[in-house]
């Protein structure tokens, strides 16, 4: 049954072929390898692939139902961290002898096409892209009926690596506050430590709980998720620590108060933004974030709000049907815009992440139309 709020026939159409569209953008640009680029042409990110982007492009592409294109994604990540075994054996050492390994020690954030590391630098320290890719693989050999065992190599490095370095700060999904313990990272992790639970030996769940008494102890205020382990803020990355990552018990009063507070400060609109001191291009409206949002109102049922956001996402489509990191109509510190055009050229679009998350949304809304 389609619900009241849902588009007439002319809109239902173009939605429909955005999410072909995105479709076509991602696996086009899907290096033969396997590797989903962040954004093919943007300055900063071109010839690289993140975990954290392509775990939601590749469940976006799951659910399209493009099986071979998710799986090669996986197959790719399986491969940098089956390389990186001895790595994240000689870290588990050191920890075990009480040393810190540095940052620089870490697993990076991306890696280049091939899986190496980059050679320039970054901030590259940051955990949660290996748990969403825990659950992001799970989920698609779970949907599509795989056997695991193709990723089980891959599987084991990262369940090792977050189990032994879950609790240490890093930088965020937005590469900020090396210092802090961001409570989005944690939702990821724990998302990728219970999605995997059923296929380790490894006693993730006491992670798990860990990881989520931690949370309801140190990070929440007045009601809602927080942006790090006591800070007061709101980030729009907060709604992943209910739906997908399940941190947070969908339906239960402070999952409410994280959306609701996300929406309060950050949605306008339609466009969500990533929090309130954001200063990258100005501070625009993120694709991604509005349909994270909108994913997460889909799951509480509440549709209107969540057809809301898919609108508010297609409109954003230039005339080619390609999809920006963000967008700037309503910028909440303008005056620093030009320094980041300055540094590395106009906003990045495509973002293959906008677009597997349009795929996600307009899924979860059950308008993508897969065999048309």
């Amino acid at each position: 049954m389609i619900p009241t709020s849902a588009p007439n026939l002319s809109e239902l159409a173009r939605l429909r072929e955005l999410a072909r569209h995105s479709h076509t953008v991602i696996t086009q640009h899907q290096d033969p390898g396997g590797a989903y680029p962040a954004a093919p042409t943007f300055s900063a990110y071109r010839g690289y692939a993140w975990l954290r982007d392509g775990s939601f492009t590749a469940e976006g592409i799951s659910r399209y139902g493009d099986v071979a294109s998710a799986g090669r994604f996986h197959d790719w990540v399986d491969g940098v961290l089956r390389r990186r075994r001895a790595q994240v054996d000689d870290l588990r050492a050191a920890l075990a002898r009480g040393e810190t390994p540095s940052p620089e020690a870490m697993l990076p954030t991306r890696f280049t096409f091939d899986g190496q590391n980059g050679s320039d630098p970054w901030w590259d320290f940051q955990t949660d892209g290996y748990g969403m890719w825990l659950w992001s693989v799970i989920t698609h050999a779970a949907r599509h009926g795989l056997d695991l065992a193709r990723w089980q190599a891959g599987i084991d490095v990262a369940v090792d690596y977050l189990i032994a370095f879950w609790d240490r700060p890093c930088y965020d999904w937005w590469e900020e506050h090396v210092e802090q313990r961001h409570v989005s990272t944690l939702g990821a992790i724990y998302g990728g430590l219970v999605a995997v639970a059923p296929h380790t030996s490894t006693p993730v769940l006491e992670v798990a709980g860990r990881i989520r008494t931690l949370v309801e102890t140190e990070g929440v205020h007045d009601g809602h998720l927080a942006k790090w382990l006591g800070s007061s803020a709101v980030d729009g990355s907060l709604p992943s620590c209910v739906v997908p990552f399940g941190l947070v018990a969908p339906g239960s009063q402070l999952a409410g108060g994280t959306l609701a507070a996300v929406a309060q400060e950050l949605d306008v609109d339609g466009g969500v933004h990533r929090f309130t001191a954001d200063v990258f291009y100005g501070g625009g409206q993120w694709i991604l974030l509005s349909a994270l949002l909108g994913w997460n109102l889909a799951a509480a049922g509440d549709t209107v709000g969540a057809w809301r956001h898919l609108r508010w996402i297609a409109d954003q489509a230039d005339e080619n049907g390609d999809l920006p990191e963000q967008v700037g109509h309503r910028l909440l510190h303008p005056d620093s815009r030009e320094e980041w055009v300055a540094r590395w050229g106009t906003v990045a679009s495509p973002l293959l992440w906008s677009h597997g998350m349009y795929l996600i949304l307009a899924d979860e809304l059950g308008i993508t139309d897969k065999d048309a």
